[in-house]
């Protein structure tokens, strides 16, 4: 590690001048040794000594989403691999006591009695039984100076105060960060500089500057975890990811005891391991170079940037170049056994809900139960030419050149032209009856009939729907949209392929004409995009042929 990027320790917190001027523009993570042991907070939230009570008393009945992720104690950020679950405050709290009185029933030692209440069956029905689910409460905001309307624990802020240093920023927002067993993040890097304040417990903070960004193999900035490494660092694979042999040499681990707070810059990746119970709050606000940087000042600064290899010229032509749109060669063995089963429901049961639709949605619906059946039976038909026919079976080349009509373009995909016809309400109105009314219809649009510009379209409207909803409405919807699947995780992932798959195009398109015009022996351009953009060109290449 090079010194100038070694983390400083202060064992007491300097001036907001101080920090403003000689800290914060340097860039590198700072440890400041019990700076908040005058909160509130510090002594009323302390789990040994009555500070779960007050936190429930404070604020239990406040509804707040947990993360349950599917490979704890790792919470990784890419929303495939953990679920957010709606909670009243008070069930979680009482999850955290019970654990708590575990380890002091192991460990001998005197603890403030609690009284295991009524959250009980609130935790068994959210969590199908389960009496102690690992989960983590992370990012509850405090304070959000975007969305207002979003705080859920507001009433804690009168037990924290603004450190001095932060005093003159415009702070984005506050969070509330608990655990209620051992967990570790992901590694990921955050845009907006962060300031971590430990209240109870410990947290191991591992760091890395962004220049070690070709080492982590960050994301594909197409993606939703594009901030996320692709790296599992507690067991690597050195075999794909063999640049991240070297980790450890420019690592730096920072141990956060209670009252201690560390300044963590924009772009600087970091993983935190986080002890049994925790408790921590954490102010993210604008660096000064992007809160400065002005719009009309964006081209200069992207011509400065791509300055940065010789290929400059190529690459702003890459990226105006129209769009070469490639589909997977792949076949799909679709399953087809629920084609007719929607039609079950007897035709009066049928009329109830249907009745009750705006013509307009009344009639999309159909539209959209006749499309997806039509393609669902000429992709059975295809498998059947495919398989009986032997004096012109259908080749590999056109299954690929008929899916790439309707893969990318809206005009020719008739699903994702009904689905951006209908109005974010009306749109509602007709997946609900068809969750209702035609489940299996549903299963087959979602799975099997939405392509990469349908994900695209559908996750827009989800995006106008739910600014157009209240949070009691929106999250009904979610739970009975996703609840049609018999695996909820396969719908997500067909919608967030489709919709990844999307995006990458344009940037898929910029590998192929790469790939036929940089030099084997010239690899400034590739190791650009691979290390840094999480775009690989021989992996492209063998994509576009």
């Amino acid at each position: 590690m090079e010194e100038n990027l070694r983390v400083d320790r202060f064992e007491q917190l300097p001036s907001a001048l101080e920090f403003g001027s000689e800290i914060e523009p340097r860039n590198v993570p700072a440890v400041f040794e019990g700076c908040i042991i005058d909160w509130k907070a510090f002594t009323k939230w302390n789990p040994r000594s009555g500070g779960l009570n007050h936190l429930q008393e404070e604020v239990g009945s406040s509804v707040v989403e947990v993360m349950r992720s599917r490979s704890a104690p790792v919470f990784y950020g890419d929303i495939r691999s953990h679920e957010r679950i709606p909670l009243p405050f008070s069930a979680f709290v009482e999850l955290c006591k019970r654990r708590l009185q575990g380890l002091v029933d192991t460990v001998g030692g005197c603890l403030e009695s609690y009284d295991h209440g009524s959250p009980t069956s609130e935790i068994e029905q959210c969590f199908s039984g389960e009496v102690s689910p690992q989960i983590y409460l992370a990012q509850v905001p405090i304070m959000n100076a975007e969305n207002e309307g979003s705080i859920q624990l507001v009433r804690l802020r009168e037990d924290i105060q603004v450190p001095q240093i932060l005093e003159p920023k415009a702070l984005a927002s506050i969070n509330l960060w608990m655990n209620n067993a051992q967990s570790r993040s992901s590694t990921h890097y955050d845009p907006y500089h962060n300031l971590l304040c430990v209240v109870a417990g410990c947290k191991e903070v591992v760091l890395w500057p962004p220049s070690a960004s070709p080492l982590l193999y960050p994301k594909p900035i197409y993606g939703e975890a594009s901030n996320h490494s692709s790296v599992a660092l507690k067991v690597p694979d050195f075999s794909i990811h063999p640049r991240a042999s070297r980790l450890g040499e420019i690592s730096q681990k920072v141990v956060l005891h209670a009252g201690d707070a560390l300044f963590i810059p924009e772009g600087w990746f970091h993983q935190v391991n986080s002890d049994d119970l925790t408790i921590a709050v954490n102010f993210w606000w604008r660096s000064d170079v992007i809160s400065n940087m002005p719009e009309h000042m964006d081209a200069y600064y992207l011509r400065r940037i791509l300055r940065r290899t010789k290929y400059c010229i190529k690459v702003l032509q890459y990226l105006f170049v129209d769009v070469v749109y490639m589909a997977e060669d792949k076949s799909y063995d679709l399953e087809l056994k629920f084609v007719n089963k929607d039609f079950e429901n007897t035709e009066q049961n049928q009329m109830t809900m249907l009745n009750q639709l705006k013509p307009q949605a009344l009639q999309g619906l159909y539209e959209l139960i006749s499309v997806v059946h039509e393609r669902i039976n000429r992709s059975d038909q295809n498998k059947s030419v495919q398989t009986t026919s032997t004096n012109h079976p259908i080749s590999k080349e056109d299954c690929k050149n008929a899916a790439v009509a309707d893969l990318y373009h809206l005009q020719d995909d008739p699903v994702a032209r009904i689905i951006w016809g209908f109005e974010p309400l009306i749109l509602c109105d007709v997946l609900l009856a068809m969750v209702h009314k035609f489940p299996r219809t549903l299963e087959a649009l979602i799975i099997h009939s939405l392509s990469p510009v349908g994900a695209e379209v559908l996750t827009r409207r989800f995006d106008e729907m739910d600014k157009q909803l209240t949070e009691d409405d929106r999250n009904e919807f979610y739970q009975l949209f996703y609840g049609v699947f018999d695996d909820q995780f396969a719908a997500m992932d067909a919608i967030l392929n489709g919709k990844e798959s999307f995006a990458s195009q344009g940037w898929l398109n910029l590998c192929r004409v790469a790939s036929l015009e940089v030099r084997q022996t010239d690899r400034a351009l590739r190791n650009v995009l691979d290390q840094y953009l999480g775009i690989n060109l021989d992996w492209c290449k063998s994509m576009v042929g």
